[in-house]
C-alpha cells in the first residue's frame, strides 16, 4: 500500500540507531487448519511455520540487521499436548529459529503452559534469561528465580524488559503447590463459572484460566528497574504475552491485574511502549501517559498469502514499527520532554 509510512523517507532528519524484530502467537502444530474456540476465525496450524520462516528470511536480509527479535509467546499450539507432539513441534520451531542471524528473546504464553510445566520451560531453549544484562551495584534490579523475567540493553540508553504474565496462574504449576492454591483462589473469587475459561457474566472478564497475572514481587522488581532507567535517562520497551491496556485489547485477553502493572509504569517517565501478543487480532493505543500499547497480530490466524510480523526502527526521537502483511505501520513519538540527543 502506498500510504504506509516509509521509515527511511520519514526519518531523513534523524539518525537510525538500531532496530528489532517482533512476532507473536506462531502456535505451530502439525495439524490441518482449524478454528478458534468460538469457531469464528480460521487457524493455520501448519502454515504458521512457513510464516515464521518468511519472517526470519526477511530479518536476515534487511539492509540494517535487527539487533534481536522479540518472540511474544505461544510459539506452539496447545493441541500438540493432545497428540504427544509438544517436544517434536518445539524442536521444529527452534530449528527454524536457528536460521536467524541475531538473538531471539522468548516470552512465555498460555500455550507454552498447555504443553510444558514451568519447570520444563525453565530448563528449555525457550528460557533466554542468559541474554540478560546485570546492573552492577544495583542488586535490586536482579529478577528473582520465582518468575521468568529479565532486562537487557540492546543499545546504549535503551533497556528492554521481558515480563512473566503467568507468574500468577493455574497453568504449568503443580496442583499440590501453595502457588496453585493461591492462584486458583484468586481465579475463583472473580470467576464463579464451572468452565473457568469462560468469561460469561463476569464484571472483570479477564479473570479466566487462559490468562494470568503479575505477582507483587515481580511488580516491585519492575518498579526498581524503571527507577534505575528514570535516573539514567533510558528509554524502556516492555514485553509481555498478555496485554495490559483495555483500549488496545479485547477485555477478555487482559492480564488479571493489568491495573497494577499500569500503575507501576505510569509512575515512571521512561517507558516508551509495551508489546504484547495473545489477542491474535492486534490492537494499538497511546495511553494518557504517552505509553504506546502495541498488541501484535497473531501468526496463527494469518492466511497463507499474508504475513504477520514487524521490525521496529529506533531513532533518537521516535520508534517506527514497519509491519508486514496484516501488521500495520505505527509511528511512536517520544514525549517531547523526553526526546534525547545522541
Amino acid at each position: 500500500m502506498d500510504d504506509k509510512p516509509n521509515p527511511e523517507a520519514l526519518s531523513d532528519s534523524s539518525e537510525h540507531l538500531f532496530s528489532f524484530g517482533v512476532i507473536a502467537d506462531v502456535q505451530y502444530a502439525d495439524l490441518e487448519d482449524g478454528f478458534n474456540f468460538q469457531g469464528t476465525r480460521r487457524r493455520y496450524y501448519r502454515h504458521s511455520l512457513l510464516h515464521l520462516q518468511g519472517a526470519i528470511e526477511d530479518w536476515n536480509n534487511e539492509s540494517s540487521m535487527p539487533c534481536c527479535v522479540l518472540q511474544l509467546g505461544d510459539i506452539i499450539d496447545g493441541y500438540n499436548a493432545l497428540y504427544n507432539a509438544s517436544e517434536k513441534s518445539l524442536e521444529l520451531v527452534m530449528d527454524m529459529f536457528k536460521r536467524l542471524k541475531v538473538p531471539v528473546h522468548h516470552t512465555w504464553g498460555n500455550h507454552e503452559f498447555y504443553n510444558f510445566s514451568r519447570e520444563y520451560l525453565t530448563h528449555s531453549k525457550l528460557n533466554t534469561k542468559f541474554l540478560e544484562d546485570q546492573i552492577v551495584h544495583h542488586p535490586e534490579t536482579m529478577p528473582s528465580e520465582d518468575y521468568y523475567a529479565y532486562h537487557f540493553v540492546p543499545f546504549p540508553k535503551f533497556r528492554f524488559i521481558l515480563l512473566d504474565a503467568y507468574d500468577l496462574s493455574v497453568l504449568g504449576v503443580d496442583q499440590s503447590s501453595p502457588k496453585y492454591e493461591q492462584c486458583m483462589k484468586i481465579l475463583r473469587e472473580h470467576n464463579p463459572n464451572t468452565e473457568l475459561n469462560s468469561p460469561q457474566g463476569l464484571s472483570e472478564p479477564q479473570f479466566v484460566q487462559f490468562n494470568g497475572g503479575f505477582s507483587q514481587e515481580q511488580l516491585n522488581w519492575l518498579n526498581e528497574v524503571l527507577t534505575f532507567s528514570d535516573t539514567n535517562q533510558e528509554k524502556v520497551v516492555i514485553v509481555s504475552h498478555l496485554p495490559i491496556y483495555p483500549d488496545a485489547s479485547d477485555n477478555v485477553c487482559l492480564a488479571w491485574n493489568y491495573r497494577d502493572v499500569l500503575a507501576v509504569i505510569w509512575s515512571h517517565e521512561c517507558v516508551v511502549c509495551f508489546f504484547a501478543g495473545h489477542t491474535h487480532d492486534g490492537g494499538y493505543s497511546e495511553d494518557p501517559f504517552g505509553v504506546y500499547h502495541v498488541n501484535l497480530e497473531g501468526v496463527i490466524e494469518t492466511a497463507p498469502d499474508s504475513q504477520a510480523f514487524g521490525t521496529v526502527h529506533v531513532y533518537p526521537d521516535k520508534m517506527m514499527l514497519k509491519g508486514r502483511g496484516r501488521v500495520p505501520d505505527r509511528i511512536m513519538n517520544y514525549k517531547k520532554e523526553r526526546a534525547f540527543h545522541c
